[in-house]
């Protein structure tokens, strides 16, 4: 059994986060090594920070987030990465995830909206009920998956090739390591198993 570690993960975005913050949303939550495990979706007030620190939601506010929220967008991100798994291992989408991905897509305008006040003048925002929040997010993280699924980028998704890792970046030449960690567990257990081989022979 996985033990649940609550504290973010000192880890850097992966290679194309940037571009599609759909991926980090999918990598959000996060497999390490030692059986541990971290979802940074895994509260209300952890949902709440990461929708803030991706513009998804009004900064400095307390959305009122209840579980049923939290749980919406965990159920989204499980869906959105059956469909980067199955992309990435040249499987068949499976018709849940796709309908689910739909579903959110027509839930809300992935755009923010157009409003004005006597201090800022026209500005857009997120509209900022709570439900309309939560809505806007599956929606625009939806579309980000769509278009990263669908787009130019597809062809260099791929997931992390360290172990016990489970998050997917957009590959760059050889490298298929998220983050530097990674890449040097990975080099490591590539040693070991060498000198293991040696050994036996």
């Amino acid at each position: 059994m996985k033990e649940t570690v609550t504290a973010e993960p000192v880890l850097p975005p992966v290679p194309g986060a940037e571009q599609y913050p759909a991926l980090d949303f999918a990598n959000s939550a996060v497999a390490l090594p030692g059986g541990q495990f971290t979802d940074l979706l895994g509260s209300p007030a952890a949902t709440n920070q990461w929708l803030i620190d991706h513009d998804l939601a009004p900064v400095g506010t307390d959305a009122g987030l209840q579980e049923m929220c939290s749980a919406q967008l965990r159920t989204l991100r499980e869906q959105i990465r059956s469909l980067l798994a199955s992309h990435v291992d040249g499987h068949p989408a499976p018709s849940s995830a796709i309908s689910a991905v739909n579903e959110a897509l027509t839930r809300a305008p992935a755009t923010s909206l157009l409003h004005w006040d006597a201090t800022r003048g026209l500005h857009r925002t997120p509209s900022h009920p709570t439900i309309q929040i939560v809505e806007h997010a599956l929606a625009t993280l939806a579309a980000g998956a769509a278009d990263l699924l669908t787009g130019p980028d597809a062809e260099r998704l791929t997931a992390c090739g360290s172990p016990p890792c489970n998050r997917y970046l957009l590959r760059h030449g050889r490298r298929h390591w998220c983050s530097t960690r990674c890449g040097d567990r990975a080099r490591a257990a590539r040693a070991y198993a060498r000198r293991t081989r040696t050994r036996a022979e």
